[in-house]
């Protein structure tokens, strides 16, 4: 991979990519279980399980590379805590499709992003890459179900998954550097 002026060292966008996973991995159980805390008696709440139980694994995996490479987490961590609770939680008291539709935008970029971050890596963390991918392949089936769950169904779909998905991104950067 080629390397142009400012971007950070090999080791540094490691400790980068390790940093903003376990965040977002942190913020994915939060929003699911906020989700749970609405939904969790209806039928749709053992799909929020699973989903939830594979984020927990996802969160685990990175909390030991954390700890195994000596690695800080994100200082945002409480706000992680409040706002994916928060977002997970007010579109499921939105119904059933809007907490899908949380669940497809913000899994959209997420896909994206371990993507590139197993394009970008590939070469010096073939570990850390399969982990990824692995990881990828449940958010995107997280993703299907969710639109298979009626997320497209939600009223005002395009505007509710495009302000998710920029909060998204916007999160992934403060994370990767804070």
């Amino acid at each position: 991979m080629r390397y142009l002026p400012g971007d950070p060292s090999p080791d540094k966008r490691v400790e980068r990519t390790i940093r903003v996973d376990h965040a977002g991995e942190y913020g994915a159980k939060r929003i699911y279980a906020g989700q749970l805390a609405v939904l969790g008696s209806r039928a749709i709440g053992s799909t929020i399980q699973h989903m939830a139980d594979q984020e927990e694994a996802h969160l685990a995996w990175f909390s030991d590379e954390i700890v195994r490479r000596r690695m800080r987490p994100t200082l945002l961590h409480p706000v992680w805590h409040a706002a994916g609770y928060a977002l997970g939680a007010a579109t499921a008291l939105m119904g059933e499709d809007a907490a899908m539709a949380c669940t497809a935008a913000v899994e959209s970029v997420i896909d994206q992003h371990y993507a590139d971050q197993v394009t970008a890596l590939s070469s010096s963390e073939p570990e850390l890459c399969t982990a990824i991918e692995q990881f990828r392949a449940e958010e995107a089936e997280h993703h299907d179900t969710a639109l298979e769950s009626g997320a497209e169904d939600t009223f005002g779909y395009p505007v509710l998954s495009a302000a998710i998905k920029l909060g998204c991104r916007i999160a992934i950067k403060a994370a990767e550097r804070v």
